[in-house]
């Protein structure tokens, strides 16, 4: 996992950040569902896909947030991600890996498969593929930075899932001894992450659109 983080900060800092930016998730609702858009969310799966390098970072805060109004995407609880949790945890790496690939051509922005993917690869020392997921990984995660930079409740990092929550807390390294603190927000929850006096705010927005 520390390996994989590493990746990811040097591709970070080679990149850069874009300009960051409020989310408007109703324009962005209307936008990925509008055939005629540059943002219909079908059009840019396929940038996605084939060239993720090729997705821009008004493209990728689409890709992202969106996911929030799909009607299919795959959870952590439902059974076939279990199953191929078993398999990644009994390192049987090339099924995890088939598993994962599977849930992933009906959900293609999944932050947790993603990072499954990511950790299969790495295990198996395949560069090639990983370089690719890590793109993919990369282009979203850098989606949820560009929201904001967490040092207040109007700035706050924006979050599909408390599952990516924590996928972005290990990309941003925020310590395990931190405490977290929560309170309602308009569309979601707040949670305050301090450590040392320092306060990291994240909206956790709720699926209810």
């Amino acid at each position: 996992m520390n390996r994989i983080f590493l990746f990811f900060f040097l591709m970070m800092a080679t990149f850069g950040f874009s300009q960051k930016s409020k989310i408007n998730l109703d324009n962005i609702k209307k936008e990925i569902a509008d055939k005629e858009s540059d943002f219909y969310y079908e059009k840019m799966l396929f940038k996605y896909k084939a060239l993720p390098k090729s997705i821009d970072s008004i493209e990728a805060q689409h890709l992202y947030y969106g996911r929030t109004f799909l009607d299919k995407t795959v959870s952590t609880s439902d059974d076939e991600f279990k199953k191929l949790l078993k398999d990644f945890n009994k390192k049987n790496y090339p099924e995890a890996i088939a598993k994962t690939r599977d849930l992933l051509s009906k959900d293609p922005t999944n932050l947790d498969l993603l990072m499954i993917m990511l950790q299969c690869y790495d295990k198996l020392q395949d560069m090639k593929n990983f370089s690719y997921y890590l793109s993919q990984f990369k282009l979203l995660t850098s989606a949820i930075l560009d929201s904001g930079d967490g040092k207040s409740e109007d700035s706050a990092f924006v979050v599909n899932s408390v599952g990516d929550e924590y996928i972005l807390i290990n990309v941003i390294q925020i310590p395990r001894q931190a405490s977290r603190s929560s309170k309602p927000a308009t569309g979601g929850m707040f949670d305050i992450w301090e450590n040392n006096n320092t306060k990291t705010y994240i909206k956790v927005i709720y699926n209810d659109f």
